[in-house]
């Protein structure tokens, strides 16, 4: 139904003037946010959803514009350009809108992008060839493509009545070139066959799930967060095993217990790091240094302790951090007086060395901000863990988006990875897409998979960052373009 939500907002904003347009496009932003991440709302209530709903609709609003003056400039070419051109052009705006959403303000939000809806589609393949951006635009232009073809099946109604038999054969030879078009983007997409060999020998990673409510504003008994997540990785050392993992992994805030703040904490876990998973492991915790806090990943080795960390690069404002926070409180005393402490930022990478081996860690949001799984992977990570924590967002769909978030990483980085999640979803995704385990969400559990480690870019890690710039530069161009043609009719038509 993405496509066909698209076409008809394609649709919408035809033949309009501005101001309606931008009209127009506020209401359609707020059904696109609110219809995909009411979840906002399960820990703070409505207002916060309607806050950031509101400000992605304003930003979609002028999307909506860009996309109106796109149609009139579609509508100024020539019937052969507009046949190759109009699809791509009102698909650059839409991507081009979708980057400043993404990066605007304090670091944008990087969710609901066409992308993320073709998870379990053939489409997601185009990941691979360049990153979400790209699948994105191959989204919009699918929809694009389906206006077009509505737009000349209607005027092919109307040359049947007034007997424009030429025009008619036009307007049919433009929907075959069309209708091939569509044929040919999802047999590419079913062509592409992404890498999943070892080209690094392989390792065996488990990833638990403690099944523990660990949310901003959870109040649970202390150290019982670090409890069930000790029940559940025993899952790995009941009963006789074959071959033990070469890594365990816990989720994002599995130790409500600081183990620098707590002596007992560390000597429990290093007790269970060396003696019982006799593996390396790695946890999430809160940690404070001085009046600064981190949301961080911590690496713990048998009979060393932790050697290794990562604290989070980019804190979800509003949630882990309150940024301009005296103007904030000022309007809304309540909801920002919830957030006592804001985490800082992180400095460090995300890669840890375990035995030969390199990991790439990132931690909740993080997996949908593009710059910071190619560092990754520019740094060498060979697979990826993504620690995460949903237990703020209930029953919702929030972690099924997430995952899907995941999954279509695996195939743009050409990695495996594995989404490690507090209730679900845990699972691990093969670098074609594949979901090679998972644990049921909202139980407890743990799976424990085989993992290749590549070391190869994909055409992704190279064209992607291309391909966004050159949308960006396209789309100001025929919004400037298109700016300059309303002018010229406005004063051919002599209006103010």
């Amino acid at each position: 139904m993405i496509f066909v939500s698209v076409a008809a907002i394609f649709w919408l904003l035809r033949a309009r003037g501005l101001l309606r347009s931008a009209m127009l496009g506020f209401v359609a932003g707020q059904g696109f946010y609110l219809s995909q991440i009411y979840w906002i709302s399960q820990y703070l209530g409505p207002v916060p959803l309607i806050a950031l709903a509101t400000l992605e609709a304003l930003i979609f609003a002028l999307g909506a514009v860009a996309i109106t003056l796109s149609w009139r400039l579609i509508e100024q070419l020539a019937p052969a350009a507009k046949l190759w051109l109009a699809a791509p052009m009102l698909a650059t705006v839409w991507v081009a809108r979708e980057w400043v959403s993404i990066n605007w303000p304090y670091g944008g939000f990087p969710w609901s992008r066409l992308a993320m809806s073709q998870s379990d589609s053939p489409l997601a393949k185009w990941a691979y060839l360049g990153g979400l951006p790209l699948l994105s635009w191959v989204a919009a232009w699918i929809s694009a493509t389906l206006v077009l073809l509505f737009i000349s099946a209607l005027d092919l109604r109307r040359t049947r009545i007034t007997q424009k038999e030429r025009l008619g054969r036009r307007l049919v030879g433009s929907q075959a070139v069309r209708l091939a078009g569509l044929i040919t983007v999802f047999a590419i997409a079913m062509l592409i066959q992404p890498p999943t060999n070892a080209e690094q020998g392989s390792m065996r990673i488990a990833a638990v799930q403690g099944n523990a409510n660990a949310g901003l504003f959870a109040n649970p008994i202390p150290g019982s967060i670090l409890q069930k997540h000790l029940q559940a990785s025993r899952l790995l050392t009941v009963g006789e095993r074959t071959e033990k993992p070469d890594l365990v992994v816990w989720p994002e805030n599995s130790s409500d217990l600081n183990p620098a703040g707590s002596p007992a904490t560390a000597l429990k876990l290093n007790d269970f790091v060396t003696n019982q998973l006799q593996t390396p492991l790695i946890l999430g915790t809160i940690t404070q240094r001085g009046d600064r806090f981190f949301n961080e990943s911590q690496l713990w080795l048998p009979g060393k302790g932790p050697v290794d960390y990562y604290a989070k690069k980019r804190p979800v404002p509003f949630a882990e951090f309150v940024p301009d926070r005296d103007f904030w409180y000022a309007l809304a005393p309540d909801l920002i007086g919830l957030i006592s402490h804001g985490y800082d930022f992180g400095t460090r990478d995300g890669i840890y060395q375990v035995a030969e081996s390199r990991v790439g860690v990132n931690i909740c949001f993080e997996i949908a901000v593009d710059e910071l799984n190619r560092d990754l992977v520019s740094g060498g990570a060979e697979v990826i863990i993504s620690q995460t924590n949903n237990s703020d967002f209930g029953y919702s769909d929030e972690t099924f988006q997430q995952a899907a978030i995941a999954r279509l990483r695996a195939i743009e980085t050409g990695r495996v990875v594995i989404n490690d999640s507090t209730v679900g979803v845990t699972a691990a995704f093969a670098p074609n897409g594949k979901i090679l385990a998972s644990v049921e969400p909202f139980k407890p559990g743990a799976i424990t998979v085989a993992v290749p480690l590549r070391s190869s870019q994909t055409p992704a890690y190279w064209f992607g960052p291309v391909f966004t710039n050159l949308v960006n530069f396209l789309a100001l161009t025929q919004i400037a373009l298109a700016l300059r043609v309303t002018l010229k009719l406005r004063r051919k038509l002599d209006l103010p």
